[in-house]
């Protein structure tokens, strides 16, 4: 018996090594584009293997005026592994087509519900930077029933004063013959650059900028003129505005006190760059806010 015993051990041991290890999640990060008001949006979508059917929500992720999608490119693989990450060029940016017309933020909130219609999208998550954030709010307004939590940084919340002075000299790289103008906004770019963020993302963002041009421009206004004091205490849903060591740390405490059902997370070691130079410590954070 115990003979017995010993030869089914070792026959189950050779069976056992011969059974296929676990292999990692596989995410899928592709480009496409969906219609919307304003003609065709691009995107990069990140999204994992197992068919969709136990997927936890999705988030889409918003960016600033003058940037495109490509600015969460390092974050979409890891926070991809159990969702669809969706990471559009707002109108007039990237490869998405401009508005016809002075678009507000608004109008840019329109345009990317219609693209959360295309999808048939029940039930979504945002994640805004700086406009990206204005235009995720105000998603979160006029669509509550699909908007669930939104995570924004970096979030506009200008005084009076402090909008009759941006809009006094609104930057528009790449207008000027000499080039002068693409220096400066260089400049301003490498000034702002935040702990550990790599000369490739500022680059990056130079790029962008150049591209965006007047449809930049136009963003830049509607981001300034958006009454973030009047329409923030609007939005409901949970609210995370993360508070960095940037322009716009002031103002983060603004858009918290303004969000009826908001927290705030210091992450003083960090600024402008963040998703290039911490991209775990940013989906970390996400997944902890969104998984709840």
């Amino acid at each position: 018996m115990e003979r017995q015993k010993r030869g089914l051990r070792v026959i189950q041991a050779k069976y056992r090594n011969r059974l296929p290890l676990p292999q990692p999640a596989v995410v899928h990060v592709r480009r496409s584009y969906a219609e919307s008001r304003h003609g065709q949006i691009h995107l990069s979508t990140a999204y994992p293997s197992g068919g969709g059917f136990d997927e936890r929500t999705p988030v889409i992720c918003l960016h600033h005026s003058g940037g495109s999608g490509r600015l969460f490119a390092p974050i979409l693989r890891e926070l991809g592994h159990d969702r669809s990450v969706y990471a559009p060029d707002l109108p007039g940016h990237g490869n998405s087509d401009p508005a016809s017309s002075k678009a507000s933020v608004a109008d840019l909130a329109a345009a990317i519900g219609d693209f959360i219609e295309s999808l048939r999208l029940r039930s979504v998550d945002l994640a805004g930077y700086q406009l990206g954030a204005l235009v995720a709010a105000e998603l979160a307004i006029t669509r509550p029933q699909t908007i669930r939590r939104v995570m924004l940084w970096g979030v506009p919340s200008y005084s009076a004063q402090d909008r009759a002075s941006l809009l006094q000299n609104v930057p528009s790289p790449g207008s000027r013959e000499d080039g002068s103008d693409v220096s400066d906004e260089w400049r301003r770019i490498v000034e702002r650059r935040g702990p550990g963020a790599p000369i490739g993302a500022l680059t990056d963002e130079l790029s962008d900028r150049l591209r965006a041009g007047n449809s930049g421009a136009r963003s830049f206004v509607a981001m300034v003129e958006y009454p973030a004091s009047e329409r923030l205490p609007l939005v409901k849903q949970s609210a995370l505005v993360l508070r960095l060591k940037d322009e716009f740390w002031e103002h983060s405490g603004r858009a918290r006190a303004s969000l009826p059902n908001g927290s705030m997370l210091d992450l003083p070691d960090y600024g402008q760059g963040f998703l290039s130079a911490a991209p775990q410590r940013f989906t970390s954070v996400a997944r902890e806010f969104f998984d709840r």
